[in-house]
């Protein structure tokens, strides 16, 4: 009982106790900070990671790729069985986009992607990501007529967007009826209708005129107002049903070309009030530049039109991905075989079915088709020196800041030597009045287990509230500083991401607790060897 009654004593009287439970608290409550944001950092890297590889990624070796993509998916079911739960084929090539702001032209390079709309949902989380929520559930490359979102809706309580509302094909005919109106001006003038761009415009016929007419020559200004140059290809309706007839004059306030859906991050960017700035919306069209499958491979060029944007909410993705028909990319590439009609493609997607062995289904693979042709890799494998890093750089914080705790310990085993030297005397008295050995080593052990114990519960309740309102904390800091402290550019997201693992928590606080024990063990054998007489004549 003595025991009991001294630890509390001491842990209630002395302020150098408080200093040990502090510097205890802080190391906790570190600890449980940073490896909640690195675990949820991780995770959403993975998810957005493992949303656009799939599962497995079945890929050539060449860029012009390899035929008949039915065959091959054929024969992967047939190797693989059942643990294929989907698949489908895919065209990626390196690309430029071209757009035109305010008579500027705007040059990104980017990774322009093909997909089968029917089935590349199945293998991954791409139509989660869209803007338009009729895409979400259903990807479709027809300009919508309106309705995207005016909010980020994958973050609670969204961030503004008003430039995305009227997107679509109300924002199409509103541009096409502003240059209709500003060519017949410069008519009018004796000017040349010729815009500063790439080409004549392209012929607008009297629907154009019927769209002044019922808005009374007066229209709302647009967000981009620069005219569209001539397409380079021919163009399509918006559902692609078939080649315009001979002699078709395309009609932009009523008939699109290729629908693409770049990542947001090449079509707008965030100013310091955190509002979306759009350079285009869904209705502008675009040119983008990329090579042939021949051999050598040449430079074509085609008009599409802007249908949705792609958001992952990682920037990797969101300013370097853009997404065509895959049928419409192979045809211009030339990767159709004239003769059969059969395509290429540069990869095939798979996702697995529940529970099934992803590094076991990827070997069994590989030992069906030939190394020296084809590639198959998991997603992590495609992202492994990523994934690598973000593991180590795991493990180094962790030791860095276990240290900080071991730091505590250092100093709980400096206080305590002072105790038993300052508390001689009353150990001496303590052995006199019948205290054994182990029961005064059990009075420190027991103080120390004591300092550990309301320190790391100290520091759990401040590290938890701290990951709880991380994204507060971050708000705060940034209005006193006036500077990002979590740049998207760099970390990939717009939030700080947390993730409390209850086993990381668990060893957090058995680590600080131990080690707090582990401090006082030596104190706590010095002053059970004091002998009474030695101790009763300390001065």
């Amino acid at each position: 009982m003595y025991v009991l009654f001294l630890c509390c004593r001491y842990l209630r009287t002395r302020f150098i106790a408080l200093a040990s439970v502090v510097s205890v608290t802080l190391g906790v409550a570190t600890m449980i900070v940073v490896n909640a944001v690195m675990a949820g950092f991780a995770h959403e890297m993975q998810t957005r990671i493992h949303g656009i590889l799939s599962d497995l990624v079945f890929e050539s070796h060449s860029l012009s790729g390899f035929q008949d993509p039915q065959w091959h998916m054929e024969e992967l079911r047939r190797a693989a069985g059942d643990e294929i739960a989907g698949m489908t084929p895919t065209v990626a090539v390196p690309a430029m986009l071209n757009f035109q702001v305010r008579g500027q032209w705007v040059t990104r390079q980017v990774m322009l992607i093909g997909i089968d709309e029917q089935t590349h949902a199945a293998v991954s989380d791409f139509s989660r990501y869209l803007q338009h929520p009729d895409n979400r559930r259903q990807l479709s490359f027809a300009l919508r007529d309106g309705g995207y979102d005016t909010v980020d809706h994958q973050t609670e309580g969204g961030s503004g967007r008003p430039a995305l509302e009227g997107a679509g094909w109300p924002h199409r005919r509103m541009r096409v009826a502003r240059e209709r109106a500003w060519r017949e001006k410069q008519s009018a003038a004796g000017i040349s209708a010729a815009p500063a761009g790439d080409g004549p415009v392209r012929p607008i016929d009297r629907q154009v005129d019927a769209v002044l007419a019922a808005t009374g020559g007066e229209v709302v200004q647009a967000t981009v107002t620069s005219p569209v140059p001539e397409a380079s290809a021919a163009p399509v309706d918006p559902f692609r049903a078939a080649a315009p007839d001979e002699g078709h004059v395309f009609d932009p306030a009523n008939e699109q070309s290729i629908g693409v859906v770049p990542g947001i991050g090449l079509a707008s960017f965030r100013d310091s009030t955190g509002t979306d700035r759009f350079l285009i919306l869904p209705g502008d069209d675009v040119k983008i530049t990329f090579p042939t499958a021949g051999t050598p491979p040449k430079a074509v060029t085609d008009t599409f039109t802007v249908v949705d944007f792609y958001e992952s909410k990682m920037s990797e993705y969101d300013s370097n991905f853009v997404f065509v028909p895959i049928a419409d990319l192979e045809r211009l590439r030339g990767m159709v075989d004239p003769q059969t009609g059969i395509p290429s493609v540069n990869s095939i997607q798979i996702r697995l079915a529940p529970g099934a062995d992803l590094e076991d289904v990827r070997d069994r693979l590989r030992r069906a088709f030939p190394a020296d042709v084809y590639s198959i890799s998991t997603w992590k494998d495609k992202q492994g020196p990523l994934l690598a890093a973000v593991d180590m750089e795991m493990a180094v914080l962790n030791i860095l800041l276990f240290m900080i705790v071991a730091v505590a310990g250092f100093g709980i085993l400096a206080i305590f030597f002072m105790i038993v030297v300052e508390k001689t005397r009353d150990i001496g008295i303590l052995k006199s009045l019948g205290a054994g050995a182990g029961g005064v080593a059990a009075v420190f052990l027991g103080y120390g287990l004591f300092l550990g114990l309301v320190g790391a519960g100290a520091g759990l309740a401040l590290g938890l509230a701290i990951t709880w309102n991380i994204n507060r904390v971050r708000e705060v800091v940034e209005w006193i500083t006036g500077q990002r402290v979590f740049d998207p550019s760099i970390y990939y997201f717009f939030r700080i991401p947390t993730i409390v693992d209850p086993w990381t928590v668990a060893w957090i606080i058995a680590g600080a607790v131990g080690i707090a024990v582990a401090a006082s063990v030596l104190p706590a054998l010095r002053a059970a060897r004091l002998h009474p007489v030695e101790a009763l004549r300390h001065d």
